[in-house]
């Protein structure tokens, strides 16, 4: 098998030679350990990864032996700071005179990550479709309320009674508002080439005229990244929901600061489809994280963090997302929570 075959395949493959050295990574290995190939040819497997003394000696064991080992649900320590959990398989390889060890990792991880995306993308389904049907059903007697009203107030000669009336009509506009929230963006979207950077800026300057105390903004673009053929007013709601999210949270953090972030990840996997390239867009925050009991449950309607909250933000972000064929996920602990927006690259809309 060529290199060239192995650096398209979708597996993270890397190959050392006897003195365990790099001689080979492609580029589903390189997006896993967070490397680049270049730099980490010819280097020490102890330079790549942090903890490899299992694996250093799994390899020296394939090399005395020639037989294929492999290990299952192994955590790897990452020089990024990241962890990773995987499967591995080291298969030794004749090349020339001398024998090389081809490791191929599965990532569970990202399986994982992948089904419960599925799950999650299901589950919202079905909850947005008993929404539907249920804020249907209270949208008719609330436009029979709100008209009832209307007609009590030409009736009443007591202009005390007015704000009665007021109220009855106040509450219910309030109401088909929520449920008109509920349904969701009524419009689908509109794609073209949008410079991403822009949309970002956008909603950078709007959360800089919202933040009272004002929050410190970091960016952290990837200037090579091309236009996206996506809808930039409903890209702007997305950001604007998950940015909006991050700067309530800094209420009681000092020094707040978040960060907007772009870069390509390649040889990704978004559903049950795989992509060549796809755009990473960041939203990181330094509050104190989202509460353990919400995090399963995060994207779906009425769920939310603040007691003022209506919890429809992220829902909301989420279903556009899934409209441009892409998916939204999150990492948080304190002092470090970050939302991410994966969407492919290529046009699919």
């Amino acid at each position: 098998m060529s290199e060239q075959i192995l650096h398209n395949l979708s597996i993270s493959v890397l190959s050392v030679d006897q003195q365990l050295t790099l001689c080979f990574i492609n580029q589903s290995a390189e997006n896993l350990l967070e490397i680049s190939g270049k730099r980490a040819i010819n280097q020490h497997i102890s330079d790549i990864l942090l903890n490899t003394d299992e694996l250093e000696t799994i390899l020296l064991e394939a090399l005395d032996t020639g037989q294929l080992y492999t290990r299952r649900k192994v955590k790897l320590d990452l020089i990024t700071g990241h962890s990773i959990t995987c499967d591995y398989a080291v298969t030794p390889i004749n090349d020339e005179d001398s024998i090389r060890l081809l490791i191929e990792l599965y990532p569970l991880d990202r399986y994982l990550r992948i089904d419960r995306d599925e799950t999650i993308a299901s589950h919202q389904e079905i909850t947005r479709q008993m929404i539907r049907g249920l804020a249907h059903e209270i949208k008719n007697p609330l436009g029979g309320i709100r008209g009832s009203a209307q007609l009590l107030a030409r009736e009443f000669d007591d202009n005390q009674l007015d704000q009665y009336t007021d109220i009855i009509i106040d509450e219910t506009d309030r109401l088909t508002s929520l449920v008109d929230r509920l349904l969701g963006p009524k419009i689908m979207p509109n794609p073209s080439l949008v410079n991403i950077h822009e949309v970002l800026e956008r909603v950078r300057k709007l959360i800089e005229l919202e933040s009272d105390p004002p929050i410190t903004i970091y960016r952290a673009y990837d200037p090579s990244i091309p236009e996206l053929n996506v809808d930039a007013e409903l890209m702007v709601q997305v950001f604007l929901n998950i940015a909006r999210n991050a700067m309530q949270s800094l209420a009681e953090t000092q020094s707040p600061s978040l960060q907007f972030a772009s870069r390509i990840e390649r040889q990704y996997i978004i559903g049950t489809r795989q992509h060549k390239v796809v755009v990473r867009l960041d939203i990181k925050d330094n509050g104190p994280g989202i509460p353990p009991d919400l995090r399963d449950h995060l994207f779906y309607p009425m769920i939310s963090g603040r007691s003022e909250g209506s919890g429809l933000g992220l829902s909301v972000a989420q279903s556009i997302v899934h409209q441009h064929h892409g998916f939204i996920e999150f990492e948080s602990e304190a002092g470090d929570t970050v939302f991410s927006i994966f969407l492919p690259l290529e046009p699919s809309l």
